[in-house]
Order: structure tokens, then C-alpha cells, then sequence
């Protein structure tokens, strides 16, 4: 263990070399704004970086792209918490309580408890997995399709924690969003379902265009609709206080530790198991952080817990991620997937020898990791006054310009219009179910997991029709037990809430 800190330290050392500090800052830098851009994503922008690494050597080149991993992971909470659409698929469940602080005056805070949360969360990540990259790659090594399905149910079942006020409008809202992964070509054998003829629908509803039209139609005509009511013109002004006590915003996080290790932990874990990404990870935490609270009720209102066990989990995730790439050459999510290709560009070969092998570059992607979080936070310190000034731009301006954007990063992703039509047409879903009073949250979650729980349960049968496995298997077998008992104490917390609401009401009608 000494050995290996003291190999972590002299590439420390040499990542801060100008050499490979300048590729990481850039890295950074292009990656904050990337993910702070709704609709641009870390995969666009770490695309778009990876033709300058060409000329450089291995670890400058992958410096920057862990740059971008890490200041896209952090970005995306920017505009998640400031005008309620998050930057990156990772940052849904920031927008729950870091949007609704901003509307409570307090953008500053919203901002950098997520930001510090990163930070911290990310921090402890990195330390940890450096110390345990077998053992934790090992576990993702005993996971077959029995237990991908099960972990998947698992975090499906987190829809019970985020239904809000009405239990049969969010599951509603999650069974919306598992219908909506069936559509388009079956994904093992392409074959075509509830299509009804239709091209259009023949290839699906991509994930980015429905996340940015359930999420940024929705709350830009809420806007919209202020507007006309002249309620809201947007400040026009002077931006909002920048003026944040760090220490105290620090203290909020570092005085709430189970809450920090247990997201950080789940991040970790969720980045160690191949294809479930960020955007499961933050809101397995979330849900996690609700059903651990005291006062579960308050979540969705603006407190600092919802922020801080979304973005403590989300650059969690980005370590495990790395791990998994370096241990096993196995792509963790679409960020990793691009970084691999880049290392094979290189003449590098990632997998159990990967380490051994090239310990050089190893330990120096660890130490770029490192560095690149505090360069992050400086990084958004440094442009603090730009996001701060997005919500005092009046919504006349905001609004359109943020809709232009949106149609640009769901066009730009496959370049086809069919793209924009799917980002029109749950903009409007999106819009009709917060004016019913629908929850967002559970459609996006049954969104991201209903692919993976389909793919794994056929490979499964596949491999044995015997329905039993999923049970004798021991880490299957506790994973569904963990569902079933996640959703007893959603449903135990929600009736709770009720309750309480009932003997309030009745109070306020003694008095």
C-alpha cells in the first residue's frame, strides 16, 4: 500500500509538469462548458476533443479526456441547478432540489453545494479505488445476465421512492417510460415492434432527445406561460449575489458523512458494473438519500441532500468507470467506450496486464483524475459570474436561446431531423404531465433502465429458461430481495407523509 501511494504521489508530480497540466486544464475547461450546455453531453464534447490528442503522447492525450470526464461530470449540475435543465443525462436528479433553491433565492448555494459535493465525493472515489482496483473489478467480473437484470430491477424499483404526492401518477410515469424503450427494433434480433409501418418509428426514440424534450420544453413553457401572465421577465439587472461562504457550504456537506460516503459508495459500485452509467448512479443515490432521511418529506423542496447525493455519486461514478476500463478494457459508458479507442490509437492495450504493463500511464490517469477536480472547481469558480448571470438574463432572450440550443444538441447527435421531431414531441409529453401533475422523474428512470432490463433478461433465458437462477444466484437472489424491500419503504414513507399531511390539516383547521 506504501509503494502504491508512493507511485500515486510522483505522478502527481509529474501530471502537474506544464506538459500535461495544459492538455488536462483545457480538457477541464472544454468539459465544464460541455456539460453545462444542455443537449452537448461529455460524449459530444470528448469526441470533439479527441482529434487534438492525436500528436500528442498517450498520457497527455488522455489527460485531456480525463479532464473532460470530470469537468463534464461537474458541469452539467450548473444549468441543472439554475434554470432546471440538467446539462447531462447525469445531472436529472440535481435539477430536483438544486432548481427549486434557485427559485428560493439561493442559486449560489444550489451551485456549489453540487459543485463541492463533486468535488468530495469524487475525491474520496479516487482515493478509494486506486487502493481497491482488484477487488472491485473482481466484483463486476461475477456478474452475468441474472444479475445485471436484477440490479436493474433494483434501481427500477427506486420509481417508488419518486413517485411524489400520488403513487399512481408516478408509477404511471414509469410505465410510461418502459413503454417507451419498446418501441422501435427489438434489441437482439432488430425486429420491429409497435412500429405500426412507420419509419419513423422503426428506429426508436433516442435517449438525449427525450431527456431534453421531457425536461427543457417542459420548464421553458412553464416560463413561457409566466410570461405572458407578466410574472416573470427575468431579473434584467445586476446577476445575483455571488457571495457564498464556502466554509459553510462545505460544512453542510462534511456535516452530513453517511450521507456523502453511502452516494459516494453507490457511484463507485454503479461505475465498477459495466453499461449503467451516471444517469442510473445519481438517481439510485438520490432515492437512496431520501429513503435514509429524516424528513423525506422535504426532498424536491430545495434541501442540500438531494444536491449532494446526486453529485457526490455522479463523479464517483466517473472513477469506477476509469477503473473498469483500465482492469478489465471494458467500456463502463459512452465516455470510456471513446477513451478506449483512443488508448488503442495510442498502441495501448487495456486489461488485467494493463497496469503491470504501462505503470507509467496507469498511475498517471489516476493522478490526472486527482488533479482535474480541484482544476474543476477553480474552473467553475473562475466563470461563476457567467452561470450566475444566466438566470438574470431576461426569459424574453433566455428562452429562445436556450430552445435553439436544445434542437442544435438533439440534431447534432445522429445529425438526422427525426431526432428534433422525437425532442418536439416529448417536449409536448413532457408539458402535458406537469400541467396534470405527473412526475418527471419516474418516466426518465424507466427510460434509462428499461433497454439494459430487456437485453439481460433475454440473455438469461437465452443461456438457461430455468426462472430459478435468478433467485439461487446469490448476488441476483439479494439484489431482488433489495427491491422488493426498497419498494416496502417507499410505500411505508409515503403513506407516512400523508399521514402527517392529514394531522397538519387537521391542526390548521383547530386553529
Amino acid at each position: 500500500m506504501e509503494v502504491l501511494y508512493e507511485h500515486l504521489f510522483a505522478s502527481i508530480l509529474g501530471i502537474l509538469h506544464l506538459k500535461y497540466l495544459v492538455p488536462l486544464l483545457l480538457g477541464t475547461i472544454a468539459g465544464v462548458i460541455g456539460g453545462a450546455l444542455p443537449g452537448i453531453t461529455i460524449t459530444m464534447t470528448i469526441i470533439m476533443v479527441l482529434p487534438f490528442t492525436f500528436g500528442l503522447d498517450p498520457l497527455q492525450g488522455l489527460a485531456a479526456m480525463t479532464g473532460v470526464y470530470v469537468g463534464g461530470s461537474a458541469g452539467g449540475s450548473i444549468t441543472a441547478s439554475l434554470i432546471g435543465i440538467p446539462g447531462t443525462p447525469s445531472a436529472v436528479a440535481t435539477t430536483f432540489d438544486g432548481f427549486p433553491m434557485t427559485r428560493k433565492g439561493e442559486p449560489g448555494r444550489a451551485v456549489w453545494v453540487g459543485v463541492w459535493a463533486a468535488f468530495l465525493g469524487g475525491a474520496l472515489g479516487g482515493l478509494f479505488l486506486i487502493a481497491a482496483t482488484g477487488p472491485l473489478a473482481s466484483i463486476a467480473l461475477k456478474f452475468g445476465p441474472w444479475e445485471y437484470f436484477s440490479l436493474f430491477v433494483f434501481a427500477l424499483s427506486m420509481v417508488a421512492g419518486l413517485v411524489g404526492t400520488s403513487l399512481t401518477k408516478g408509477l404511471l410515469s414509469g410505465a410510461i417510460g418502459l413503454v417507451i424503450t419498446v418501441i422501435g427494433a427489438d434489441p437482439i434480433l432488430g425486429v420491429p415492434r409497435l412500429t405500426m409501418g412507420s419509419d419513423f418509428l422503426q428506429g426508436g426514440f433516442p435517449f438525449l432527445p427525450v431527456l431534453i424534450g421531457i425536461f427543457a420544453f417542459a420548464q421553458l413553457m412553464s416560463d413561457i406561460e409566466k410570461l405572458r401572465a407578466g410574472r416573470s421577465g427575468g431579473a434584467g439587472g445586476p446577476p445575483p449575489s455571488l457571495k457564498v461562504s464556502q466554509l459553510k457550504v462545505l460544512w453542510e456537506i462534511l456535516s452530513r458523512p453517511f450521507l456523502l460516503l453511502w452516494s459516494t459508495w453507490i457511484g463507485i459500485l454503479i461505475g465498477v458494473l459495466p453499461a449503467i452509467g451516471g444517469s442510473a448512479a445519481n438517481v439510485m443515490a438520490y432515492d437512496q438519500a431520501k429513503k435514509f432521511s429524516r424528513r423525506p418529506e422535504k426532498f424536491g423542496t430545495g434541501i442540500p441532500e438531494g444536491i449532494i447525493a446526486s453529485e457526490s455519486s455522479n463523479n464517483a461514478n466517473v472513477a469506477g468507470s476509469l477503473v473498469t476500463i483500465m482492469a478489465f478494457g471494458i467500456p463502463g459508458d459512452a465516455v470510456t467506450a471513446v477513451m478506449l479507442g483512443a488508448m488503442t490509437i495510442h498502441g495501448i492495450q487495456p486489461g488485467p496486464l494493463f497496469i503491470s504493463q504501462h505503470p507509467a500511464i496507469a498511475y498517471g490517469i489516476y493522478a490526472a483524475y486527482l488533479v482535474a477536480l480541484p482544476l474543476m472547481v477553480l474552473t467553475i469558480a473562475a466563470g461563476a459570474r457567467a452561470w450566475m448571470r444566466v438566470i438574470s438574463v431576461p426569459k424574453s432572450i433566455l428562452v429562445p436561446v436556450v430552445l435553439v440550443l436544445c434542437v442544435i444538441g438533439a440534431f447534432a447527435l445522429n445529425n438526422i431531423m427525426d431526432d428534433v421531431y422525437v425532442l418536439l414531441i416529448f417536449g409536448v409529453v413532457g408539458y402535458a404531465m406537469v400541467k396534470i401533475g405527473i412526475p418527471l422523474a419516474p418516466l426518465i428512470l424507466g427510460l434509462i433502465l428499461g433497454d439494459q432490463i430487456e437485453v439481460n433478461l433475454i440473455r438469461a433465458i437465452a443461456n438457461d429458461p430455468n426462472p430459478w437462477l435468478f433467485i439461487t444466484h446469490p448476488i441476483s437472489g439479494g439484489l431482488l430481495g433489495a427491491s422488493v424491500l426498497s419498494v416496502i419503504l417507499a410505500l411505508w414513507q409515503h403513506r407516512r407523509a400523508k399521514r402527517r399531511g392529514a394531522i397538519a390539516e387537521e391542526e390548521d383547521i383547530d386553529f
